[in-house]
Order: C-alpha cells, then structure tokens, then sequence
C-alpha cells in the first residue's frame, strides 16, 4: 500500500474511533500526531505537564472542565470559590446580665430606643429595643445584639458614664465609713449613692439613693434618727414623702416617686430619697428613733 493510502486509511480510523491531537510536550521533544483510543478502551487519564510551580496547571495551560452555572463558584468572572455567609457572632440575648449589658441599655436610651433602665438584665424591652434598631437600620431583626449590630450602635452614641449605667440605681456599695461599724447605723455614702442599713458591723440592707442638689445639699455628718412620720407631706414644698425618718433639721431619709420615676436624673431637695418603695418599708419597720445616721463621702 502506498504512502498515501496508509495516511487516508489511519486517518480514517481515527475519524471513526475519536481521536486527540497531542501538540509538541514542554519538553520539546515530538510525540505521536495522534491517539486513537478504539471503543471500550478505557480512556487514557488526562496528563499534566509538570510546570514547576506545584498548582498542576502549567503557564498558558487550562484543563478542560465541566460547564458551571453563571453566578456558581468557579464559574466564568468569579476567579475564586464563595465562602458560604458567616453570621456575626452574638454577643449578648435575653437573659445575660452584667455591667455589658448595662452599657447596652444606656446606649440604647441614647438614640431613643429604650427608655427604661439601665438594669443590667437582658430583658423584654431590651430585646424589643435591638430588634427596633436593627429594623431601623436593614440588619436582621433577631433582637440579640452581635457584633455589627454593636459596632453601629458604638459609632452612633457617647461612652456612658457610671451614672448613666446606674440611672436607677443597682451600684454596688463602697466599703462603709468607720463610724458605721458599730451599733445600728444608718450608712449613707454620698459617692457610691447608696444606703447601708447595718447592726453591729453587719450590713442588714442596701439601697440606692438620692441627694440633694448643689443649691439645696444634704448635710454630712453623724446624726441621730428623731422623729419618724409614716405618711409624712412635706409642709415647705407640699410633696408627699412617706416613710419618713428625720435626722437633720428637716433632712429625712424617705421614699420618692420622683426617684422611682426618673432616677438620678432629678434630686431632692437634701433628704435621702430612696427609690425601692418596698425596700424602704421594711427599713422603716426596724429603724427607731435614735439610732445613728452617718453621711459621708
């Protein structure tokens, strides 16, 4: 057979099988112009010419793959796979507690979305505060407070300071004064706002409490409890202040509605005010008259 016989002939079965063009290998060195893989071969596994820089595709080479959807990983103009979404991590939810979840809430009564507390308890309000200012803002409404929906809140209001967190009390107590470790004392410290109600060194009870304003101050000093009146109206300024416990002039330690209602952000007009109706009740039940009363700094 001729020489051009053979080659329409080889050509032929390589029509007939499937064939596959093997250009020149990187290494310069000439191989076979064709391949002829003939039915139910297995098919030879495609080769890879090693290029040296370990990623298997060699410079100006690609490997033939499947078709990818558009907008799928992998598929044309998306260089990189996706990484599935992460959820920012939460922070605080309902039920946490602490000094965070205070700063939260202060926060919060900044712009306008809360405007109860702080108590530093994760509560009802609070979540439904979050998930008002995360709808306000296009962020998921889960009502817990993660990590963006926190970075936003921070860049939008002020550092609290300590009585913004305590607007309605719940400070912890300083150590007290040493005049108020004997005998039954009342123990009022003017820095850390609170009451000590203590019997021989022991604190009974803790309360927070309110002062007097700069132009009308509560006095310091140790006093003596010398008149107690239970329904008391005050005759100066026509207020109610019940349960009322007089240990200076007309300065008394007694409940206040104003406190209850607006905390630390009022004052009195130089008696103790005590918000915790409750608490106050008790303490007017075991105080008498002439125990000691101590303000102090």
């Amino acid at each position: 057979m001729g020489r051009a016989a053979i080659a329409v002939a080889v050509a032929g079965a390589a029509v007939l099988a499937g064939c596959t063009v093997q250009a020149p290998d990187g290494d310069g060195k000439r191989r076979s112009p064709v391949h002829i893989e003939l039915p139910g071969d297995t098919p030879s596994p495609a080769r890879t010419p090693a290029d040296g820089d370990g990623d298997g595709d060699g410079p100006g080479t690609t490997t033939p793959a499947a078709p990818t959807a558009p907008g799928a990983p992998g598929a044309p103009g998306d260089d990189k796979p996706s990484a599935a979404a992460v959820p920012p991590r939460v922070l605080w939810s309902r039920g946490d507690t602490g000094r965070d979840v205070r700063e939260l809430q202060a926060r919060l009564r900044q712009v306008a979305w809360l405007f109860d507390g702080p108590t530093g308890t994760y509560d009802d309000s609070t979540e439904r505060a979050v998930s008002g200012f995360q709808g306000k803002r296009g962020l998921p409404r889960t009502g817990k407070t993660d990590t963006v929906t926190w970075q936003r809140l921070l860049r939008m209001t002020r550092e609290p300071g300590t009585w913004d967190l305590y607007l309605m009390g719940g400070q912890p107590a300083d150590s007290p004064d040493p005049r108020c470790r004997t005998g039954r004392v009342l123990c009022i410290d003017k820095t850390s706002r609170t009451l000590r109600w203590m019997i021989d060194g022991r604190t009974v009870s803790t309360m927070a409490v309110r002062f007097g304003s700069s132009g009308t101050p509560t006095r310091e000093g140790v006093f003596t409890v010398y008149w107690k009146s239970r329904d008391h109206v005050s005759t100066l300024y026509d207020s109610p202040m019940p349960y009322a416990m007089f240990f200076s002039g007309g300065q008394a330690v007694h409940y206040s509605p104003d406190f209850a209602a607006r905390g630390y952000a009022g004052a009195s007009h130089g008696c103790v005010n005590v918000r915790d109706e409750g608490a106050i009740a008790e303490l007017y039940a075991q105080v008498r008259d002439g125990d000691k009363v101590v303000v102090s700094w």
